[in-house]
């Protein structure tokens, strides 16, 4: 069978390049441009725990070498310091435990060890300055077209654009990008400096000197270097170099009492634009990354939410390169993602005028300063609708209810506990790295099977009618055992996906159940499938809603009756379209 094309080398390409190659895909990745990016120190990431492991299980170990995970977080208002929030490890303050601490590192890093395993993968073709013009679908695969460094044509089996904002992809899918324009703007810069709260990430609101603005952060990295980020006005004017020095060192005296020495590293401003496309499949094409959807403001993490699109696609088109077709499975992409991403935008939309509205009788109300605070925190630490790891509850893939279904800490859709876990050989690993091989999880509650001889567990209880049930259960699976899981009893069976998402808990074996659940989530539990690419799910807006994220009517967007037209409309045109039709960066169509 034909690679996977994979348009654009940036990290969201990589990743779901690595992450197919680990479940033994090929692919080919068309980079535009001519090989690693240039350093930029002020050009951050913050990958949350989860995704910071699933790019380390893809053969970047040395992340924490380059990279930073905070110690706290602290806010400030004013002169005040509003909360203090421990995180991983560091001293436990106000709140009852630490939370995972994120991991903050300069993107190039994060490209560079990227690219590093992809080139010792042997199933990952990387293809330098290929940019392409012309794209292809027939019912067998896909064919695209680069004109540099030649003109090459390539053919795979299906096709993801990771190639950005301004995604060629995205335009010869002719898929609209819909949704705000500058919803906030930063001045940057990274420097070397010494601040009194090494380690921790500092978020200040109205801070109490000049030149401040109405909000400033620091974020430390590697080596003493920090980034720091001031909120500009809405009509602020261009910032000039002068005014940004003059920013560094009203901000370094305001927090140090005075000027310390410090290094520049790098400067620059930075837009923050809220879009979503319309559709994230069409036929064997997919969009990743921001190709697919831009955020930022208020702390939420664009190139994050990327990985988890990688994530999430890449075991779905494994299954469908090595078991044929699989379009419910597919359909799911975009369902489950694209919906954790507008419920994100939603949510910030939603925050932005309480945070960002300016006085008025919010700034008189009791704790009302406490709950800004919480909002923008949310953001930035991967809490609540702002930052927490989805949920795919709602997903086609979730079994329907049933009585045999046990309730555990995890609800269904959400991630995994990362508890440990122990294979029928004897091998002890996190439920974590068992995760992104393609399989199908099961996972017994046996407490006490840590201290037993596995030659008698293995045979004795409930193991042997478990192993039959997962042996029936369709394509593959894994069955492994923990001690304890978080709410559950002895005996219980969770079933996991290969993305590490809950499908369903069983309080004890059923295997009749347990097949209805296995079959759902791979997609396979209804056969009156839709012609590829014809179903949408979740590119719907809820009636009388404008598209989450995107403009209003004042911005010119069009309304949901007009998106029905240009569904039935592109519709029509599909089952026009004669196979092997082109489809051209000018937007004609041609016979090849």
């Amino acid at each position: 069978m034909d690679p996977v094309i994979v348009v654009g080398a940036g990290p969201v390409g990589l990743t779901l390049s690595l992450a197919l190659a680990a479940q033994g895909v090929p692919s080919v990745v068309l980079d535009e441009g001519s090989g690693p990016q240039e350093p930029r120190p002020a050009r951050t990431v913050v990958l949350r725990e989860d995704t910071a492991d699933l790019v380390g299980r893809l053969g970047c170990r040395e992340l924490d070498r380059v990279g930073l995970r905070w110690t706290g977080w602290r806010s400030m208002r004013r002169k005040q310091l509003v909360r203090n929030v421990p995180l991983s490890g560091g001293p436990h303050g106000e709140d009852a435990a630490p939370l995972p601490a994120p991991l903050h590192l300069p993107q190039h890093e994060l490209s560079a060890a990227l690219r590093a395993a992809a080139d010792k993968e042997p199933l990952i073709r990387l293809v330098p300055m290929s940019r392409i013009d012309t794209l292809e679908q027939d019912r067998d695969g896909i064919t695209v077209h680069t004109r540099e460094p030649g003109s090459t044509w390539w053919r795979g089996s299906y096709l993801v654009g990771c190639d950005g904002a301004r995604s060629t992809v995205r335009k010869l899918l002719d898929i609209r990008f819909p949704g705000r324009t500058a919803v906030e703007r930063h001045a940057v810069a990274a420097l070397r400096a010494e601040l009194p709260w090494p380690g921790e990430a500092v978020l200040h609101r109205q801070p109490p000197w000049r030149n401040a603005g109405a909000e400033v952060s620091a974020r430390p990295l590697p080596g003493g270097v920090w980034r720091l980020d001031w909120l500009l006005p809405a009509d602020a004017d261009l910032v000039t170099p002068e005014a940004l020095i003059s920013r560094v060192r009203d901000t370094l005296a305001g927090w140090c009492g005075e000027t310390p020495a410090y290094e520049l590293l790098d400067t620059g401003v930075h837009t923050l634009h809220h879009r979503l496309a319309r559709r994230w499949r069409k036929r064997r094409a997919f969009l990743a990354g921001d190709a697919a959807h831009l955020l930022g403001a208020l702390g939420t993490q664009g190139l994050d939410e990327g990985v988890r699109d990688a994530e999430n696609l890449a075991w779905k088109l494994a299954h469908a390169w090595h078991h044929g077709p699989a379009e419910q499975l597919l359909d799911s992409y975009q369902a489950e993602r694209r919906a954790a991403v507008a419920a994100r935008l939603r949510a910030a939309d939603q925050s932005l005028p309480i945070l960002r509205g300016g006085g008025g009788l919010r700034t008189l109300v009791p704790g009302a300063a406490r709950g800004h605070d919480t909002l923008v925190v949310d953001g930035h630490l991967g809490r609540g609708a702002l930052g927490a790891p989805p949920s795919y509850s709602h997903s086609p893939l979730a079994p329907p209810h049933s009585e045999a279904h046990a309730a555990v800490g995890t609800p269904p859709g959400a991630p995994v506990t990362d508890v440990t876990v122990t294979t029928p050989d004897g091998t002890t690993a996190r439920l974590r790295e068992r995760l992104g091989r393609g399989n199908v999880l099961v996972v017994l509650v046996a407490p006490g099977t840590g201290v037993w001889d596995r030659r008698h567990w293995r045979t004795a209880g409930v193991m042997p009618r478990l192993t039959d049930a997962v042996g029936a259960l369709p394509g593959a699976t894994e069955l492994l055992v923990t001690e304890s899981y978080p709410g559950a009893s002895a005996h219980t069976v969770l079933l996991v996906r290969p993305d590490g998402h809950l499908v369903a808990a069983f309080g004890g074996v059923r295997p009749r159940e347990l097949f209805t659940a296995a079959l759902t989530a791979l997609g396979r539990a209804h056969r009156d499938e839709p012609e590829p690419g014809d179903t949408e799910p979740g590119s719907e807006p809820e009636p009388g809603d404008t598209e989450p994220g995107s403009p209003g009517p004042e911005d010119g967007a069009p309304g949901p009756e007009q998106d029905e037209a240009d569904d039935r409309a592109e519709a029509r045109g599909r089952r026009a379209q004669r196979p092997g039709t082109r489809i051209h960066a000018d937007g004609a169509a041609g016979r090849p």
